[in-house]
């Protein structure tokens, strides 16, 4: 440690206090989490390199961590280990409106990247949610959100990375170039790697031109079942939404005692959120109407537009918060991605394994990209109200978790969109994508990193 605090400048964090803020990710799910051996805290790339090489020469594992606001246990240490955090790499590098693109450190919080491309009247469109979340632990796990279905992923918008090599060597791949055929992509094996095979220190991303107007209708229908029905005419309107989220009243109800606030729509079990934008107010509207019409033809009780800037808030406030409203009730959250098809019968299969097991896997998703976001809960959901502790609930987890992803392997899906995979889902890899696809996984880390030091037991063991 005393090597790690001359690189550093003492900023080596040791007490038990101090671990434990950095022992679990925003879950905090018990089983996985674990108590560093030290917290290295750089405050420049480095001393990030310089310390990855000192972890490499004496053999411990080190877990690069951001803003710790990751679901899936990625960024917990392994036994034994130091985490490496990224937060005092916070600094934008060159902003770059000419180009279109913003140079960043990996800590740089979601929010902090908004804020500095509103300043240059730009436009960071993925939106994972927690803007809490830094840009490095983005690119991680090539994180999504609502607004996937128009402007897609964190991989449609990255340009260059800076990244650590387990050796301790730098490399500098892409730049704000919008083409590249030179030699192998390794930018993109970095992405969604999740700090498996390289540590990611700083970051290019493209930005766009802020939209002039944005819309939000909320349409209701008489059950799920109709509101999925009716996507795809959306889809086929001219129109491409910027985002159309899928919420179950019922499921609704629970944010709405929350925040005290109520949901739009009145009518039906179900409802579409539909959010546009476009250059102007007149181009929106049009847009509005097109949309109205498809989905009137599709079967909707009722289409809502939000009437003022300040109403489209509150209603986007609910759909945000309907995780904070059941997180104390959760005891894991499951992030499926199917073909759009097959949206309708995995949340059937889910309501099947509620009455099935007589417990709550409150549901809610992306439904124009396929990407549904299921809770399972260790407390009864009655009417929103979150109840007593359900008896049995730990020895039925692991039969719920399997039983989900068999059905969405079964339909062509993957087990995580956006989460990425960490430790949470590292056993169910292979039988979603296939014994050869994870040897071939396996073989890239250990050509990167040949001891196994970065950030092991994550996506796969060994």
């Amino acid at each position: 440690m005393e090597q790690a605090r001359r690189i550093t400048g003492g900023q080596v964090l040791t007490a038990a206090d101090d671990l434990q803020k950095y022992s679990h990710d925003e879950l905090a799910t018990p089983q996985y989490n674990a108590l560093p051996a030290a917290v290295l805290k750089p405050g420049s790339e480095q001393e990030v390199a310089e310390l990855v090489a000192l972890c490499a020469r004496t053999g411990v594992p080190v877990t690069p961590r951001g803003g710790g606001t990751g679901l899936a246990a990625a960024c917990v240490p392994a036994p034994g280990g130091v985490v490496l955090s990224l937060e005092q790499l916070d600094h934008v590098v060159e902003a770059d409106p000419d180009n279109l693109a913003i140079t960043v450190q990996a800590g740089l919080t979601l929010n902090r990247l908004n804020q500095e491309a509103e300043a240059l009247g730009l436009y960071f469109p993925p939106h994972p949610g927690d803007e809490g979340a830094c840009v490095g632990g983005l690119v991680a796990t090539n994180a999504g959100g609502a607004r996937a279905v128009k402007y897609g992923t964190i991989r449609r918008f990255l340009l260059g990375l800076q990244v650590v090599l387990a050796s301790g060597q730098v490399l500098e791949l892409g730049g704000k170039r919008l083409k590249n055929s030179t030699g192998y992509g390794l930018q993109e094996l970095m992405l969604g790697s999740e700090g498996t095979l390289g540590i990611i220190t700083r970051v290019t991303l493209a930005l766009l031109p802020k939209a002039g107007s944005m819309q939000t209708l909320v349409v209701s229908f008489a059950d799920l079942d109709r509101a999925l029905d009716a996507v795809p005419g959306l889809l086929a309107s001219g129109v491409v939404p910027c985002a159309v989220e899928l919420l179950e009243h019922g499921v609704l109800a629970c944010a709405e005692r929350h925040l005290n606030r109520r949901w739009p729509a009145t009518r039906g079990r179900a409802s579409l959120m539909v959010i546009l934008d476009g250059p102007d107010e007149e181009d929106v509207l049009g847009q509005a109407e097109r949309v109205s019409a498809a989905l009137e033809r599709a079967g909707a009780l009722e289409v809502l537009l939000a009437e003022s800037p300040a109403r489209q808030r509150e209603i986007l406030e609910l759909r945000s918060l309907l995780y904070e409203a059941l997180r104390p009730a959760t005891a894991e959250l499951y992030d499926i991605c199917l073909p759009r098809s097959q949206i309708a019968g995995h949340v059937a299969f889910v309501h099947e394994l509620e009455a099935r097991h007589g417990i709550s896997l409150p549901t809610y998703g992306h439904a124009a990209d396929g990407n549904l976001h299921t809770h399972f809960l260790r407390c009864a959901l009655v009417d929103g109200a979150i109840g007593e502790e359900l008896p049995g609930w730990r020895e039925l987890l692991p039969v719920v978790r399997g039983e989900l992803y068999a059905d969405a392997a079964a339909r062509g899906g993957v087990i995580s969109g956006e989460h990425g995979i960490g430790q949470a889902k590292k056993a169910y890899l292979e039988a979603n994508l296939g014994k050869a696809v994870v040897e071939t996984m396996r073989a890239v880390k250990r050509a990167l990193d040949p001891q196994g030091i970065l950030n092991p037991g994550k996506i796969f063991e060994p």
